[in-house]
């Protein structure tokens, strides 16, 4: 929701320059277009809420610094945004599709529930699965540990490594997020080239109001889960903490092999000695160990989802990440972000060989277990500048442009152990694998009036290379020693026009590019070969759009899209080559509507005071996506059904009481490229059959706002379903569970 504060002319304007500064600020000049009911009651809410979050006097004279401080923490505070501002920090978003996913305004969320986490965001498919990890698809893209979405902790991103094997094996636990930014295609160009868009987890601030805020948060749940989030944060003087540590444990649904057990900690010191400057550190470690019960056959799965067919496969992840960023106000019109960080990164698996699909292991492989590990040593430091200018008769314009240097150094070692549970064994393979990427990027928002239009391009500069020390597979040809260079230029442009001050029509184009990874540039695999001739995959994207919130209780946002994405990259037979194009092409759909509030508006009644806010909402992703060339023409992509569709209602009551019932619909769709059937003995199937999920959660503060209790049951009508398939057999979902905690703040 867009939030606008009718100040006098003369205030507005000097207002304006320090708002476009705030993550949440409106950039957009206020009109007075709007009728006096709607007047009054747009007062009525803006002003008691500053009034409750922030015991501020009401505004009554022209002192503008501390006006302009209030107005600047309100907006920053903003619950109901739903999308990104034009411009925040050195980022521009106008004319792009974005989303806010603020994860403080529903009930908590347990065991990194993404189904919930990400309920009111169109366009996503969570491929869920019995594990922590998570694959999360986009329009049609592979789901697959996100490998086709940029993903970023406070904008520094967290695959294991960006290029060379871009998988989000890692994700931060929800309870030290604040909340998500999600940047469809074009929008991600900022932070790099996947045609997937960006998702970038912003963890919560220092807590500003005292020196101390202990937050203990327990809970317990359906199959042996314990989960604690335990952080205490304050701020002195120019100096502001948080520290945070979380542990969750679960024996899982399966029967055998599915515990989990993670830890996670870290710390983040915000340093404002100056009011136009800021230094952030940060440092945290994971680590996380669980069982891989197995995928199942459909038999199976029908008969009987718990049980297991892998029995002593197991994983474990290993991160530690340290940055440092500084954020400068050169002055009025030009701001200075620069990031550095460093990331080492494990990887870790131990699998019995043997077996196929949903089967047991079996043979005289079965005697034997694979043992992966993979390290990743990662640097880079991230530089932006955003400048504020006048010309061609406006002084609204914008310039961003930045610089992204990212090192990866990966060495990976195969062992073949003696026995099915060996820990260690004789080394097969040996390799270093290194990737150097040098980004460049600009940006220009050209304002006329109600029309924006943004032009930008990006230049990827990458080398890969993969040397192989030891190759036990590879008997009759020589080891790799591979280099390679890329260079690909992509441009977009985002449009933007406001109709009134509360809707927008907005287009935007971009090109993305989809780099050979590591196993693509040279596979370790028997005699397996490289097309000499192999490309990296392009694609280009366009959105089209409108939305608003022409009054405080209702918004939403619509808009057609249509990607082609040229020259994947896959395997035939024992030889990587570019497999095929496709074509994605749909609509996305979302919309909120506070119901008291529209009461209120109508009848002329203040019942929101005493009644609270109750919400229905819904959003849908339809979809059609096939091969347009290649041995799949004609087929439909993998995970990537006609239709998502995701709604429910949601009810908060002063700060004290948030419920929120919602349900998520998936069509019919498969979890292979080649549409592979179930079988005629009903054991092997890539099928994936349509379900619906439906989720209740609540939390309650029963002691001043000391002391809040919640709880949810998740698939409440317990869904007989899958989300998952892969090569080893379906992965099948959770029945219905439950969870309920305790969370004290005291300071």
């Amino acid at each position: 929701m867009r939030w606008r504060i009718f100040f006098p002319k003369e205030l507005r304007l000097s207002l304006n320059k320090r708002m476009s500064d705030s993550p949440r600020a409106n950039n957009e000049e206020p009109t007075k277009k709007i009728s006096k009911k709607q007047l009054a009651l747009f007062y009525l809410l803006t002003f008691s809420t500053q009034s409750m979050a922030l015991a501020a006097p009401p505004v009554a004279d022209s002192k503008s610094v501390t006006i302009m401080k209030e107005v600047l923490v309100t907006a920053d505070k903003e619950k109901d945004a739903v999308h990104l501002p034009a411009v925040e920090g050195t980022k521009i978003y106008s004319g792009k599709k974005t989303s806010l996913i603020n994860l403080g305004a529903a009930p908590s969320i347990m065991n990194n529930n993404y189904r919930q986490a990400l309920q009111k965001t169109p366009g996503l498919l969570v491929s869920e699965e019995s594990t922590p990890l998570i694959s999360i698809g986009y329009r049609g893209l592979s789901p697959s540990r996100a490998q086709f979405t940029q993903v970023l902790k406070d904008g520094i991103p967290i695959h294991a490594d960006m290029f060379g094997y871009p998988e989000a094996y890692y994700t931060p636990p929800l309870q030290v997020v604040d909340h998500i930014d999600f940047l469809r295609g074009g929008a991600s160009l900022m932070y790099g080239p996947q045609p997937g868009g960006a998702l970038n987890y912003v963890t919560k601030d220092t807590y500003k109001d005292s020196p101390f805020l202990l937050t203990e948060e327990n809970s317990v749940g359906s199959h042996d889960l314990y989960s604690n989030y335990t952080s205490v944060s304050g701020t002195q003087d120019a100096i502001g903490y948080y520290g945070y540590f979380h542990h969750r444990q679960s024996q899982g649904f399966r029967d055998l092999n599915s515990q989990v057990e993670v830890y996670y900690g870290g710390m983040k010191v915000v340093i404002e000695r100056a009011p136009d400057s800021r230094w952030e550190l940060h440092f945290d470690l994971y680590h996380e160990t669980h069982g891989e019960p197995g995928g199942l056959t459909r038999q199976d799965f029908d008969q009987d989802p718990t049980i297991s067919t892998r029995l002593i496969d197991h994983f474990e992840l290993n991160r530690y990440a340290g940055s440092i960023a500084y954020e400068k106000e050169i002055d009025d019109a030009t701001v200075l972000e620069v990031k550095g960080y460093g990331i080492y990164y494990e990887r870790l698996s131990w699998r019995q060989r043997g077996g196929g699909f949903g089967t047991l292991p079996a043979g005289a492989t079965a005697s034997t277990n694979d043992i992966e590990d993979q390290a990743f040593y990662t640097g880079g430091i991230d530089a932006r500048l955003r400048h504020d200018y006048s010309a061609f008769g406006s002084d609204e314009h914008t310039f961003t442009g930045g610089i992204l240097y990212h090192h990866t150094f990966s060495p990976r070692v195969d062992k073949r152990g003696i026995s099915s549970d060996s820990l260690n064994g004789d080394i097969r393979k040996d390799s270093d694998r290194t990737l150097d990427d040098v980004s460049v990027f600009i940006e220009n928002l050209f304002k006329f009036g109600p029309l924006s239009v943004t032009p930008g391009i990006r230049f990827e500069n990458i080398w890969q290379g993969v040397q192989e020390n030891v190759n036990l597979d590879k008997t009759t040809v020589p080891l790799a020693d591979e280099s390679n260079y890329d260079f690909v230029a992509l441009p977009g442009v985002g449009v933007n026009y406001e109709l009134t001050d509360t809707i927008d029509v907005y287009g935007n184009y971009s090109e993305s590019y989809r780099p050979k990874i590591f196993t693509q540039a040279v596979p370790n695999g028997t005699n397996q070969i490289v097309n000499g001739d192999l490309r990296e995959g392009r694609s280009w994207q366009a959105d089209a759009g409108l939305r608003g919130n022409p009054v405080p209780f209702f918004s939403w946002d619509g808009s057609f899209f249509y990607m082609e994405f040229d020259d994947q990259i896959g395997t035939v037979g024992n030889t990587t080559q570019n497999v095929g194009d496709a074509r994605y092409e749909g609509a996305e759909i979302a919309a909120e509507v506070d119901v008291i509030k529209l009461w209120d508006f109508v009848s002329g009644s203040g019942e929101a005071r005493t009644l609270g806010a109750l919400k229905l909402f819904y959003n849908a992703l339809f979809l059609d996506a096939e091969f347009t060339g290649g041995p799949n023409t004609g087929k439909t992509l993998q995970y990537a059904p006609d239709f998502i569709q995701k709604g429910g209602v949601e009810y908060s009551w002063k700060d004290k009481l948030k419920a929120r019932l919602a349900g998520t619909f998936l069509d019919d769709h498969f979890g292979d490229d080649g549409n592979t059937p179930t079988s005629s003995a009903n054991t092997s199937t890539f099928f994936i059959s349509s379900y619906k999920i439906w989720d209740l959660t609540a939390e309650a503060k029963v002691y001043k706002d000391t002391v809040s209790i919640f709880g949810g049951i998740n698939n409440i009508f317990d869904e007989h379903y899958y989300a998952r398939v892969t090569g080893g057999g379906i992965d099948p979902a959770d029945g219905r569970n439950y969870y309920a905690g305790v969370k004290v703040l005291w300071g």
